[in-house]
């Protein structure tokens, strides 16, 4: 039982798909690359990092954010360096400015678009059922609905 245990959680512990001929000797410089790499996504593999993915490209990208380390740039050059290469949608968690700003705000929006027009029609429609009451009816109708419903 401890071993299906023991089994069980090792296949549910984060997976790292980094090769060790790609680990730093520098541990503070490999620390930095690991928390850089877990904000950039594999573009093969779609929502997943480039630290779980073992696509080639992912491989190259760790490879090249690493040069970058190496070479001396900041954390966030070797981001904006791997961005200006590929795109913003190698980020995981994309920025909120410019074009992104209309995406990012553009649920919220249809949302709130949605509930004004179902507002609307709901507000039309219950003022077309009072206008369509009882006194649109004609006398006979009038006595032909109360006989119905005293029955």
């Amino acid at each position: 039982m401890k071993r299906l245990l023991v089994i069980l959680l090792l296949i549910a512990s984060p997976v790292s798909a980094v090769q060790p001929d790609e680990i730093l000797d520098d541990p503070a410089l490999e620390a930095r690359a690991r928390d850089i790499s877990t904000g950039l996504r594999c573009l093969v593999c779609r929502n997943e990092s480039i630290d779980e993915s073992n696509a080639e490209l992912a491989r190259d990208l760790r490879i090249l954010l690493r040069e970058r380390l190496v070479a001396g740039d900041t954390d966030q050059q070797a981001v904006d360096f791997i961005v200006a290469r590929y795109g913003e949608y190698v980020l995981l968690n994309p920025t909120t400015t410019g074009a992104n700003l209309l995406l990012w705000l553009s649920g919220p929006i249809m949302l709130l678009i949605a509930a004004a027009v179902g507002w609307r029609f709901l507000r039309n429609r219950s003022s077309q059922q009072n206008t369509a009451s009882s006194d649109s009816l004609s006398t006979e109708e009038q006595k032909r609905l109360r006989q119905i419903l005293e029955d």
